[in-house]
Formats: structure tokens, sequence, C-alpha cells
């Protein structure tokens, strides 16, 4: 238990963005159901008022009254089935994406895919027929991780995943297939739901495509948290002297090179043995990684 609890304090502490991002959503799934289990003591209703206060509302003036859930709601699971299932698709998806990419800008499209996938809820249920005179809330990081899928199988649509029973399969089938579900289950149950799911596949579209001419979108929201780093006196993972060591510069020099031709011209651009290169240059550095934490 001791090594398990050293590992993930290591994770946390010195590990990617990615892992901070799904602990603090674990830890927000078992502190939801520890107050659950000591409400349900004392007022069965308060676990239900405490959800209703961090889920995002369907009402923009109840938002205004508790503007902070457009970001907690994105951080927030009760179930148990939809928190593993949004927890493994954004630990696969995101390895994929920090291939050729960096964690903050997976940590700013898992942000802006979240926001993207409340708006475009709350803008159904303002203007929808099918949501005349109802109301809803919204919890969940499953817009934020489509945001993430959609992105990944943009810039690397022939990246194959293995699936059980069935094989290596594209990221890009992947991608099309989960929102064609989306679409289709929109007149079901979830509808605001899954509307919230296309708002998020909408930032992944829009970041990879702006990726793919050059422009990152996300360098707003990476300047502001520099900036709230700075005032708090912490800094991101990896700057840490002591746990990272610069990679050799002949490895350097190689990754750059191809990440600005991916940049340039798409992933598919690379020749096989460059995308090859490409794939050892990152298990290298996965390997450094892990070594220099261990």
């Amino acid at each position: 238990m001791a090594d398990i609890i050293r590992t993930l304090r290591g994770k946390w502490k010195y590990g990617s963005l990615l892992y901070r991002i799904i602990f603090i959503n674990i830890a927000v799934f078992i502190l939801l159901h520890a107050f659950s289990l000591v409400s349900g003591l004392i007022n069965s209703t308060l676990a239900q008022a405490m959800l209703s206060k961090i889920g995002l509302p369907s009402s923009l003036w109840q938002l205004l009254m508790q503007p902070w859930s457009i970001i907690t709601y994105m951080f927030t699971q009760y179930d148990l089935f939809h928190i593993l299932f949004n927890m493994v698709w954004l630990y696969w998806f995101g390895e994929i994406f920090l291939i050729t990419d960096t964690p903050k800008r997976l940590t700013a499209l898992y942000f802006y895919g979240g926001i993207s996938g409340g708006v475009l809820f709350m803008l159904a249920y303002a203007v929808l027929p099918v949501f005349e005179h109802q109301t809803g809330f919204l919890i969940g990081a499953s817009a934020s991780v489509i945001a993430i899928v959609a992105a990944s199988a943009i810039l690397h649509p022939d990246y194959k995943v293995p699936l059980f029973f069935i094989g290596e399969v594209p990221v890009k089938w992947i991608a099309i297939i989960t929102i064609a579900i989306d679409f289709i289950s929109i007149g079901g149950n979830n509808g605001g739901g899954h509307i919230s799911h296309i708002g998020g596949a909408l930032a992944g579209v829009a970041y990879a495509i702006a990726q793919r001419r050059g422009t990152d979108i996300t360098k707003p929201f990476n300047r502001a948290m520099d900036k709230i780093c700075n005032i708090f006196g912490t800094t991101d993972p990896g700057n840490s002297k002591k746990h990272y060591q610069k990679p050799a510069m002949s490895v350097n020099n190689t990754l750059d090179s191809l990440l600005d031709k991916i940049r340039r011209s798409g992933y598919n651009s690379l020749t096989i043995d460059e995308k090859k290169r490409l794939m050892d240059l990152s298990n290298e550095l996965h390997r450094r990684h892990h070594k220099d934490n261990v």
C-alpha cells in the first residue's frame, strides 16, 4: 500500500498534467460518494443538492448564480461506469494526443471541450422546442474527453488502437462512430448530455484544424494559466530540474524537426520511416521520464 501511495504521489507531483486531470476527477468522485454516505444519515436530499451546485445548470440565470459550475461540472462524475469509461478514454486518447503535442495544450483543450460542450448544452435548452419548459443540469468529463478524442483522430487518423474482439482500429473510425452515436441519441433520455458531447467534439475539431494551419488556439488559456502559476509561485510539471533532464541535443533537434513538419503539413505528411522515428523518440522520452521519477 505504501508503494502504491508513493507512486501515486510521484505521478501527481512530477507526472504529466494528463495524470493530474485524471486524479482530480477520481478525487471528486470519491469525495462526492463520501459526502453522499455521510449526508444520507442526516438528510437524503443533501447529496442531490450538492450535485446541482457543482453541475452545470441549463438556465443562464442559474449559471449567473453559480458561475463556478462551468468548470466544476467537467470534473464531476457520480456513476461508477461513467467515470470509468471517461477516464479510460481520457488516458488512451490523451497518450495519443501527447505523441506530438504538449500536456499544457491537452489541459487547455480539456477545458475548451468542457466549456464548448456546456455552452451548446445551455443553448439547446434555450432554443430547441424539445427542451421547452424543461430544466436540467450537466455533469461529467465526456465533452472534454471527446474534444481530445476528436483532435487526436484528426491529427493521427491512422493511429491504431486495439479493441477487444475486434482487433486494431484506426482512431478516426472510433471518433466518427462515437460522434455518430451522439447525434443519433439526441432524441433519447440524455439528449442534453449528447448535445454537450457534440460541443466538445467541435472544440477538438477546431483545435486540430488550427494546429494543421500553424495556429495554436490554446495560447490565450496557457498564458493566463502561466500568470496564475507565477502569482502563486507554482511551476508546471516538467520544469523541475531535479526530476527532468533535458534530452540529448540530437534527440531534441530531430523531434523538433518532425513536430514542425506535422504542424505544417499534418501527421500523414510523414514518411513511414519518419513515423517510426517519431514513435521511437516518444518511447525514449517516456522511458527517461519514468527513470527520472522512480
